[in-house]
């Protein structure tokens, strides 16, 4: 089965200056299609057929296939971000909010946590919110690297700090777009459904 690029959850437009029309054009259209089509590719002749994408992901990692790994984890890695985001401002609540109080303070203290990892990333990579145990923690990973091949860090929240993300809106002011993205833009409706330990799935194909 050939992995697919999937659909934004909402219009290309519908960010206004938070994150342009352009911007998705480049990031999904481009970036995320090229992903899947190195990934599909690169399956040919793999003895993959049938696996989900998940499966691909851990088994490359496993046999230290790094093209496909990363191929095929960056299709993962920015399907599970698009849904990270949201073009309507949301505020944790319920379980979620409890959690954040819980180990961080406050929400401001898990923002402020969050940008700062998500700023000291060295190069290209990912910010991620993850649920371990009964835990939240703030981590982040160098390039292609996910989640998905790591037990005790289930996907809650993450945030592309590839410069593709983010340079034709903001150029090379990481810190403003993450402030843009955080303070306006999270899906925390989302996020609060990974609380169940299925983020996974949500990103998952075939």
């Amino acid at each position: 089965m050939a992995f697919v690029l999937p659909e934004l959850p909402y219009a290309k437009d519908a960010f206004g200056e938070i994150l342009s029309a352009e911007t998705f054009d480049y990031h999904h259209g481009k970036h995320h299609n090229a992903y899947v089509t190195q990934a599909n590719d690169q399956l040919a002749g793999a003895g993959l057929g049938g696996a989900s994408l998940s499966e691909v992901i851990a088994k490359a990692h496993a046999s230290g296939n790094k093209k496909l790994f990363n191929a095929s984890a960056q299709i993962w890695n920015h399907s599970f971000y698009w849904q990270c985001l949201s073009p309507e401002a949301q505020q944790p609540t319920g379980k979620l909010k409890e959690m954040i109080e819980r180990d961080f303070g406050s929400q401001a203290e898990l923002v402020a946590k969050l940008k700062t990892e998500s700023v000291g990333h060295f190069a290209s990579g990912w910010g991620w919110l993850v649920l371990d145990g009964d835990s939240l923690k703030i981590t982040s990973l160098h390039d292609a690297d996910t989640p998905v091949v790591y037990d005790g860090m289930k996907p809650l929240l993450t945030l592309d700090v590839w410069e593709h993300a983010y340079y034709i809106d903001y150029r090379n002011a990481r810190p403003n777009y993450l402030d843009a993205l955080l303070e306006k833009a999270i899906n925390w409706e989302f996020v609060a459904q990974n609380l169940d330990g299925n983020g996974v799935l949500r990103a998952d194909q075939g």
